[in-house]
């Protein structure tokens, strides 16, 4: 039997959710700030941090191939490793040669989140509506700009991906915000 109790319970922890989404939200615009601030830095620690994904990711697959060693797929595993530790050295060791590739890379992204996004926002018209199509539209503009300047150097990748971490921060912390008060306005009419 579930009772006003239960309910209560129910909201709170969706309250507590939507709270969680929020201060997720907070803290990626506060480090698009501070990637805004330091340009440089933030597109260097992007690109390491991409080539070092690839290698953790390769190192991982390359164990992954040799723990499932008697399967069908075991080359397509080492292959797929291999390359991945290949890119990941490439990545790590030559960073600045990496940046027009990275600036693609980011390109490609902004105009995917971005179109998604619209198409998304116009399809489904939820509550947080403006706030999507707003999103999307800056995604399809950091595209068009990384596009226009491409090859860019760090500088760019690292201001571009900073607009990004601060726009979804943006829009993360709406949502969470919204959907704190929704919950909130629907609880006291429950109760």
């Amino acid at each position: 039997m579930t009772g006003p109790t239960t309910s209560r319970g129910e909201a709170e922890r969706l309250r507590r959710g939507f709270g969680r989404l929020a201060a997720l939200g907070a803290v990626l615009v506060l480090a698009g700030l501070v990637g805004l601030v330091h340009t440089g830095l933030a597109g260097a620690t992007s690109m390491l941090l991409f080539g070092w994904l690839l290698l953790i990711g390769g190192l991982v697959g390359l164990l992954h191939a040799v723990q499932s060693r008697d399967s069908a797929f075991f080359w397509l595993g080492v292959v797929v490793a291999a390359l991945n530790l290949a890119a990941g050295i490439v990545v790590v060791r030559e960073p600045h040669a990496t940046a027009a590739a990275l600036t693609m890379f980011a390109a490609l992204l902004f105009l995917t989140a971005g179109l998604f996004r619209v198409v998304g926002a116009v399809v489904v018209r939820g509550p947080q509506f403006g706030w999507t199509l707003l999103v999307g539209a800056f995604d399809l503009m950091l595209g068009v700009l990384v596009l226009a300047s491409w090859p860019g150097g760090p500088r760019a990748i690292g201001c571009f991906f900073s607009l990004a971490l601060l726009f979804d921060g943006l829009g993360l912390f709406a949502t969470g915000f919204g959907g704190r008060r929704v919950v909130g306005l629907v609880a006291d009419r429950t109760a």
